[in-house]
């Protein structure tokens, strides 16, 4: 019992022992754990320590470059202003330094000046003294004249310079009735010419609407149904054609034809072109004409720059501005007098350069101010001015030669004529306007307006014939001497002239000229 007893405590005793050392060594272990987890702590301190320091001294470094770079710049701009105002400084000195010099030259040449007019000044005195003299000489003279006069013509002074004054208005009658004439006829040809002016450029710009052939176009349509149709539901469909054209569309009795009105041709054409379509596609609505007219507007686009360029070819004329080649092509579609301005430009480009050639003057130039010269005609609607003048706008514009460009502005003469070749362009202009056919005039109208013109001239008293010359454009008035004389033949120009605006309409101006002429017969025998 006692044994068993004892063997429990030495037993209890063991266990103790065993826990108090199993407990020690865990204290052990833990104390270990600690300071191996301080020492780690330690070290990542330090480590974090010294890259925390590594990273201050690259901030600090870099700060500090970057105060270094600051202070640099600063004395370099520091630098360049104090050169800048430096060369200021130096520049202003210079400049005060020319200005010393310049007051300097200058004060001399006061100087220089003053010692000049002082010179003169005395010269002025010696000459007004000597001036006095003589003007004294001169009125004794002129008394001791005047007496002499007056004793031997028996004739006061009074009545003498009535005497002379009256001779001088005999002796200057005539001249001055010349005198008279010819500012008369300086004003008449330079109203003439500004009236001729400004009539050219109204017409140009303004056509009254007169439905001509050149003026209207013809439709042909398959049966009268389709003028119905044309029209369409309450004119919708016409009304929609001649908003989008600016073109009247004339729908009457004339069986199986529409007529288009308007004084523009391309926008006519433009019409035409697309009513044609919608004639032959049949469906006509407003969608359908919106879109046949942008198609006619753009294939006659094309038609015009190729019309433009054939020409250009025609006559070998290479190098114009497209513009040019389109403006060119837009003459195809314009008309004066009936004639066709595209191939009137044509014809004077042809005639320019043959009489080039045959002149010895420069033919491409003729040539190329030819083909040209009308070619204002084709913008005179959206620029202002008569049409020599703007087609050397645009030729000037476009790149042109300055003769090409002096060519088309002078050959109207707008301006003057400067170059063998600007003469040739007139002269080719007027004789492809003049020659037979060009131009439409109905024959019975031009015979009545020449009988008319010869009749009114030789209703004046005085006129003994009256001829029509030169197509109507100047009539020639023999006048009876006895009759009429120079003053009298000035003022029947102006009445005849006179008349002849008030009765007669007519194309452009008619030149009055007036002949007086003395003969004397005499015998020999």
């Amino acid at each position: 019992m006692v044994t068993s007893h004892l063997v429990a405590v030495m037993a209890s005793l063991l266990l103790l022992c065993v826990g108090y050392f199993a407990g020690f060594q865990v204290e052990l272990r833990k104390q270990q754990a600690a300071r191996e987890t301080a020492e780690n702590i330690r070290v990542q301190s330090e480590k974090e320590a010294e890259t925390l320091k590594k990273e201050r001294l690259l901030e600090a470094r870099s700060e500090i470059e970057k105060l270094r770079s600051d202070l640099d710049r600063e004395r370099e701009e520091t630098r360049a202003k104090q050169q800048i105002e430096d060369k200021r400084l130096t520049q202003r000195e210079e400049a005060l330094a020319s200005k010393d010099q310049q007051l300097t030259t200058r004060e001399q040449w006061i100087t220089n000046q003053e010692q000049r007019l002082t010179a003169q000044e005395k010269r002025l005195d010696v000459l007004e003294e000597t001036l006095a003299k003589r003007q004294a000489e001169v009125s004794q003279s002129e008394s001791l004249l005047r007496v002499a006069l007056e004793r031997n013509a028996q004739l006061t002074t009074s009545e003498a310079k009535a005497e002379l004054f009256a001779q001088v208005e005999r002796d200057s009658q005539l001249a001055l009735a010349r005198r008279i004439r010819e500012t008369e006829q300086r004003a008449k040809e330079e109203a003439d010419r500004r009236a001729r002016n400004i009539i050219t450029l109204a017409i140009q710009r303004w056509a009254s609407e007169q439905v001509m052939e050149s003026t209207i176009s013809v439709v042909n349509l398959p049966s009268d149904e389709m003028k119905g149709r044309i029209i369409g539901r309450e004119g919708r469909n016409i009304r929609m054609l001649e908003n989008l054209t600016g073109i009247d569309l004339i729908i009457d009795d004339t069986p199986e034809a529409v007529i288009l009105s308007g004084f523009d041709p391309i926008r006519r054409e433009v019409a035409r072109m697309a009513l044609e379509k919608l004639v032959s596609d049949g469906r006509i609505h407003p969608t359908k004409i919106e879109e046949m007219v942008g198609v006619s507007r753009r294939e006659l686009e094309e038609s015009i720059v190729q019309a433009g360029s054939s020409a250009a070819v025609a006559v070998g004329v290479t190098g114009l501005h497209p513009e040019l080649i389109k403006l060119l092509g837009r003459l195809r579609f314009r008309t004066s007098y009936g004639q066709n301005v595209l191939s009137h430009s044509l014809e004077v480009s042809f005639l320019c350069a043959h009489m080039a050639a045959e002149l010895g003057a420069d033919v491409q130039v003729a040539a190329r101010a030819g083909l040209l010269h009308d070619i204002g005609k084709a913008a005179t609607s959206e620029i202002e001015g008569a049409h020599a003048t703007i087609g050397a706008r645009l030729c000037e514009k476009y790149g042109e030669l300055p003769a090409v460009v002096h060519c088309v502005e002078a050959h109207h003469e707008d301006v003057e004529m400067l170059t063998i070749e600007s003469m040739l362009v007139q002269a080719a202009d007027a004789v492809s306007a003049a020659r037979p056919g060009a131009r439409r005039e109905n024959v019975e109208t031009y015979v009545k307006r020449i009988e008319k013109l010869e009749k009114v001239a030789a209703s004046f008293e005085g006129v003994e014939q009256a001829f029509a010359v030169q197509a109507g454009r100047e009539i020639r008035i023999l006048v009876r001497p006895e009759i009429v004389d120079d003053l009298r033949a000035t003022r029947l120009a102006n009445q005849i002239a006179a008349r002849i605006e008030e009765e007669l309409q007519y194309p452009g101006q008619i030149k009055v000229t007036v002949v007086r002429e003395t003969r004397f017969h005499q015998y020999a025998s």
